[in-house]
């Protein structure tokens, strides 16, 4: 796993563009404390830069950029998962490999395969592949979007790197975006494609970017995508078909040449992959978990209920107000695009790099697969609540109850405002207020976001593409990516299995959401092998003491009292608990930018 960027540019000299590039670099160091590479093409101005966090082949063997047959080159952050399968089928083809690296195997299968091998390639990743004699470059990211890779086509060139921030060392910089703001206060994060700079977009998933660089032209092509039926309608099939797969991808996933453990919540997801990791891994697996004085938020009890049943190292660390208060300034500078959540994630990463782990498995996923969102439950509501005229849903905007104040969103079309509807923070009126603009600029603008509006399936599956492709997407995914790499932790996610994701999606959802919010297909999945106290507890949420600790913490109200007048009363208001601690991040989030 590494931090990648790159530059392809005729316009500036190839010395000028590696410079900018180290510079790129230097702002990801976090994410790759293990090593630094950078390549050189003077023939067609490209230049690679590289920060490793090294965890297969951890010799010199695996420096980044790495070369092929002297006429590939490649900057890879990621893991391919079945490369161990794909590498004895190239060896048979004559391929020949000098380290034990996933990263060479990547380019031994686009030598053998050219771009057909991204279709074939089992993991999570994001990297650039230069082909001397195409002339081209390649910038490609794994289907379910699990690494990101921002890039920018505006100024003659080709820029990329893992992280927005490091975007901001070209040497023209970039300008900032006027409506991140806005996406902010709506959604809580930012989400794709928007991002908080002009002209840099993230690569889509399952796509690549051909760069030709004799030309100067650039073509967008899908490889790989996710879709729903229901051709799986036999339970019994369907459960056996999950265990074993999901089974597979956990012994997949747990490949490492350094040390890996496991993030434990107490939850059914993360004591689904906890299980099934000790199988394999016996008592060399690590487990990794917060805990919380306040007795309402300690998940303990089924922490310890879990870890009894398996042979593990267990490491729980108790997250003090103390220690929340000190790190919360770090914890926003660590935000590469802002967003009101991850902060859980800062602190469990940071503990598992303390206790020496360079990579964890998580339970992201499980959710958005097999419904265990409220959203589930709604979608059918949602569906009655479009069809009221205009002015009907608009004439809540100004409600004390948030929902009601959020109906407005649905005159929005398609899975936009449904989503704002069901998960919208602020709604356009307060946005307005907020960013003192007008309220038609606010409509605009998040009208104006390109995401598939007619999702043409069932209910169930409406909303599991809903949580996969926004939620979990722009909010979940990206918090794993950022907060894990800022301690130098790479977080996996065995849900997010390719055969996994393609299997689940075909079982007919009268199966798959038999009830609605419950995830009732994966537990009975692994019903008998999980602690009966652990499935049938209430679902809780992997999140802090976060509102009493806000409410005493310094820094937010240094920020917030120093507002304009929306702001200060959003702060009242939220010291009073009639505003939520994540809407009032985001807040914080603009207050630290200048910006309300």
């Amino acid at each position: 796993m590494c931090r990648i960027a790159g530059i392809v540019n005729k316009n500036f000299q190839p010395e000028a563009i590696l410079s900018a590039v180290q510079e790129m670099c230097n702002a990801l160091q976090h994410g790759g404390p293990d090593d630094e590479g950078f390549f050189v093409s003077k023939e067609d101005s490209v230049v690679f830069g590289n920060r490793r966090l090294a965890l297969q082949d951890l010799s010199m063997n695996g420096h980044q950029p790495m070369h092929y047959k002297d006429r590939y080159t490649i900057t890879y952050n990621g893991e391919l998962y079945n490369f161990p399968d794909l590498k004895k089928e190239l060896v048979s083809l004559g391929h020949t490999f000098q380290n034990q690296t996933d990263t060479e195997v990547v380019l031994a299968a686009f030598a053998q395969w050219d771009t057909h091998a991204f279709a074939r390639f089992n993991g999570m990743y994001a990297f650039a592949l230069y082909d001397a004699l195409k002339r081209c470059v390649y910038l490609v990211r794994d289907a379910a979007g699990i690494k990101p890779v921002y890039y920018s086509t505006s100024s003659g060139g080709l820029s990329f790197a893992s992280e927005v921030r490091a975007m901001k060392k070209l040497p023209d910089l970039p300008e900032a975006s006027a409506n991140w703001p806005i996406y902010l206060l709506a959604y809580g994060h930012i989400p794709e494609p928007i991002t908080t700079m002009k002209h840099i977009v993230p690569l889509h998933k399952g796509c690549f970017l051909a760069y030709n660089c004799v030309s100067g032209k650039s073509s967008l092509q899908s490889y790989a995508h996710y879709s729903y039926s229901s051709t799986v309608k036999n339970k019994n099939e369907s459960l056996g078909k999950i265990d074993d797969l999901l089974q597979a991808s956990v012994r997949r996933q747990l490949i490492s040449d350094a040390p890996l453990g496991v993030f434990l919540s107490g939850g059914v997801d993360s004591s689904i992959i906890t299980t099934i990791a000790a199988k394999y891994q016996g008592t060399n697996l690590h487990t990794i978990s917060l805990d919380f004085r306040e007795e309402a938020f300690s998940e303990k009890k089924y922490q310890d209920i879990l870890t009894e049943q398996i042979s593990c190292t267990k490491s729980q660390h108790v997250l003090t107000e103390n220690e929340f208060h000190a790190s919360f300034p770090s914890i926003l500078d660590a935000m590469d695009m802002p967003g009101c959540d991850g902060i859980n994630t800062w602190f469990i990463s940071k503990l598992a790099r303390n206790k020496g782990l360079k990579a964890v498995l998580s339970g992201v996923g499980g959710d958005e697969l097999f419904g265990g969102y409220p959203s589930f439950a709604r979608m059918k509501k949602v569906a009655l609540l479009k069809k009221l005229p205009g002015d009907i849903l608009n004439s809540t905007k100004n409600s004390e109850r948030a929902a009601m104040r959020r109906l407005p969103y649905l005159r929005i079309e398609g899975m936009v405002g449904t989503y704002l509807f069901l998960r919208g923070h602020y709604t356009p009126n307060e946005i307005a207020r907020q960013l003192n603009v007008d309220e038609r600029e606010v409509w605009n603008v998040l009208q104006d976001l390109p995401v598939i509006n007619k999702i043409k399936t069932n209910a169930g599956d409406k909303a599991a593409w809903m949580e996969f492709n926004m939620y979990m997407q722009n909010q979940l995914l990206r918090d794993a990516d950022v907060m894990g790499m800022a301690h130098g932790v790479e977080i996996r996610v065995p849900f997010l299995d390719d055969e996994f994701i393609r299997f689940v999606n075909k079982v007919d959802p009268t199966i798959k959401y038999a009830v609605p919010g419950t995830k009732t297909l994966l537990i009975d999945a692994f019903r008998k092998r999980i602690p009966r106290e652990i499935y049938e507890r209430p679902k809780m949420g992997f999140t802090f003491p976060f509102a009493s600790w806000l409410k005493k913490s310094d820094y937010a109200e240094n920020l917030l009292t120093n507002g304009n007048a929306y702001t200060k009363s959003s702060y009242t208001r939220f010291k009073e608990g009639r505003l939520h601690w994540s809407h009032l991040m985001s807040l914080i989030i603009l207050r630290k930018n200048g910006l309300c």
